[in-house]
């Protein structure tokens, strides 16, 4: 009989373990007030928006949301980003997050597109930090999502690099997504920390995501917060514009002297633009 239950207990165990992990996010609430979901970027954890959050609940209900594969979060099954989707569309709707603003930075503000292009949302408005609905479309000349495979050179070589040269591709890229050397450790080391599969079929998955045509659904306002590195102000109005001509409307907004990550590179002006759209 011990044996029975013995075995019973750890059959329990394992099935609530195996229910628990594996999911496509991970979600912290923090505060009271409005609801906002903050949605990060590729390889980022819900953390980067820790100064955000101190300075927002007190007045708003912060939903933070870290992706599967990143910040140490267990992986998926691929493909990874429309599980991640369907999993936030979920969360929105079981949770009733009424009049909801979504903050998302880079593929977080992507997401955020495809969720306010959703019909029947909850959704008041949407604020994209240096964000894109079709960053694939940028990259590549000609194209064409169905091209996009995750058997190929590039990702089979990134899934076969050394532990020291993913290292020194990850502090290459840190440099160039932030001005400040902070926040470019920061930026590393969650590179580093990500999942490998995840980063590399991941980022495929992101590249696939094509919402341009998505964009005619979206009725609610949307907050576009633009860097000015490192194209420069002509080139980055130019290019949102190219990029959301499917939107009937939005407002624009480019921070000077800032990289990628804008609420690292200009953090007090980044906050007044929240604050001002918000409301606060």
């Amino acid at each position: 009989m011990k044996n029975i239950i013995l075995f019973l207990a750890v059959f329990f165990s394992l099935t609530l373990q195996a229910q628990t992990e594996n999911q496509p996010i991970h979600v912290t609430v923090s505060g009271k007030g409005k609801p906002v979901l903050l949605i990060p970027g590729f390889t980022v954890p819900g953390e980067s928006w820790d100064d955000v959050v101190k300075q927002l609940e007190n007045k708003c209900e912060c939903h933070i949301v870290t992706l599967a594969g990143f910040g140490g979060e267990e992986p998926i099954a691929f493909p990874w980003l429309p599980k991640v989707n369907e999993a936030l569309e979920n969360y929105i709707i079981k949770n009733d997050l009424k009049d909801l603003t979504i903050i998302g930075h880079s593929l977080g503000g992507t997401i955020a597109t495809w969720l306010a292009s959703r019909e029947n949302n909850s959704i008041k408005q949407i604020i994209l930090v240096d964000a894109l609905p079709a960053a694939g479309a940028l990259m590549m000349p000609n194209f064409n999502p169905d091209d996009l495979v995750y058997d190929n050179p590039y990702s089979n070589q990134q899934l076969a690099m050394s532990e020291a040269d993913f290292d020194q591709m990850a502090t290459s890229m840190s440099q160039g997504m932030s001005l400040n050397k902070e926040a470019q450790r920061k930026i590393k080391d969650w590179i580093i920390m990500s999942d490998r599969k995840t980063y590399v079929y991941g980022y495929t998955d992101y590249l696939k995501l094509d919402v341009r045509e998505n964009l005619k659904n979206i009725s609610v306002p949307v907050t576009i917060i633009a860097a000015d590195k490192p194209l420069g102000k002509e080139m980055i109005t130019q290019t949102y514009k190219n990029q959301y001509a499917n939107l009937e409307k939005y407002d624009l907004r480019i921070a000077d002297n800032s990289a990628h990550f804008v609420m690292f590179d200009q953090p007090a002006w980044f906050m007044v633009q929240i604050q001002q759209i918000l409301a606060l």
